[in-house]
């Protein structure tokens, strides 16, 4: 069976991109760069904003959900840390695991 030089393009594209689709539990490439973009720009406006202590609190983001953990000074910090998470630029939703240490 002969295939045309356009068919076969077609079918490699199409296998690529399948490769590179995301499922529920895997991110496509696309998303992976989408969400190490979205990571960098809610850890520097942390540790830009002089409210929280940005160095302590750890970043994760997975089809733009935003997971922060790590620890601040007192409840306002954390709230004020997520916040701060929820005004970036496509971040759909932000689950907020950051502890209270006093200090």
């Amino acid at each position: 069976m002969k295939m045309h030089k356009s068919t076969l393009a077609a079918v490699l594209t199409a296998a690529l991109l399948a490769a590179c689709a995301g499922t529920p539990n895997r991110e496509s490439t696309g998303e992976v760069l989408d969400d190490s973009v979205i990571t960098t720009k809610v850890k520097t406006a942390l540790v830009s904003d002089k409210r929280v202590s940005g160095m302590d609190v750890s970043v994760e983001t997975f089809k733009g959900r935003v997971l922060l953990s790590g620890y601040v000074r007192n409840p306002e910090e954390r709230q004020t840390a997520e916040r701060i998470a929820r005004g970036v630029a496509g971040v759909k939703e932000v689950s907020n695991k950051i502890a209270v240490r006093g200090g």
